[in-house]
């Protein structure tokens, strides 16, 4: 009898801790300390389509996860973006990638009718199947690299594809702060003398990138790329 009420108290207690952690939640922990949801699973609400009023058809919600289906018309795509921008945070969350496929969450994005994308002026995180996406040849081009700039596959890990990767982004003051599945891949400061080497020496040097990196707030992007990416557990903690 014992052991029986010792194993129903388990279940009881495990049961418990697996409803706290459902996706897309918060435990009164999280709210505590500040942590807000910027995708509640159900709906899209809190973000748009880059330059435009609504999210394309392209990005859609299910199962409980954010889905970019390459499949719809091309005309619902484009990157999206919060409706809010940020300066001084902690970001959280999942993301997997299809065979093949390639995304990136990019921040500090500046949305103004004189730039045309969300990487003109904003850093990126990169999104990637390691092993059979096309953009896989420069080692700073590999999953939770930021991308065109530092990183290898010394730090980068991510998880086969199929599976969920967990990212933990710090922007505070400009200090950036890197994490994929718990693996630090990058930890410098925007503007400074290596920033700024290592923007000399990639493709954001070109004029065209001429507003590149230069506010270190801004709305937070998830792009549009090759294959479908799904997501799900985005949240954010500002920091004061």
């Amino acid at each position: 009898m014992k052991k029986l009420f010792l194993v129903g108290a388990f279940l009881a207690f495990t049961g418990t801790a697996v409803l706290a952690q459902q996706p897309n939640t918060l435990t009164k922990k999280e709210k505590k300390q500040g942590w807000k949801l910027l995708f509640n699973g159900k709906n899209t609400k809190g973000w748009h389509t880059f330059q435009r009023d609504t999210v394309g058809s392209r990005w859609q919600v299910k199962d409980g996860n954010l889905v970019f289906d390459p499949t719809q018309p091309e005309s619902g795509g484009g990157d999206i973006v919060t409706n809010d921008a940020y300066e001084n945070y902690e970001l959280n969350l999942e993301w997997r990638i299809s065979k093949g496929g390639n995304s990136g969450i990019i921040f500090d994005v500046q949305e103004d009718p004189k730039y045309n994308a969300t990487y003109q002026t904003g850093p990126e995180m990169q999104v990637l199947d390691n092993i059979d996406a096309s953009d896989n040849k420069k080692q700073n081009h590999l999953a939770g690299c930021l991308y065109d700039m530092s990183g290898d596959a010394s730090v980068s890990k991510p998880v086969p594809v199929g599976g969920w990767n967990k990212v933990r982004l710090i922007q505070d003051k400009g200090h950036l702060t890197f994490y994929l599945n718990g693996v630090k891949t990058f930890d410098g400061q925007m503007g400074s003398d290596q920033w700024n080497e290592m923007v000399a020496n990639s493709k954001f040097s070109d004029k065209y990138f001429a507003d590149f990196g230069k506010i270190a707030k801004g709305h937070i992007a998830l792009q549009q790329h090759p294959g479908s990416s799904a997501w799900r557990n985005i949240k954010i903690r500002e920091l004061k």
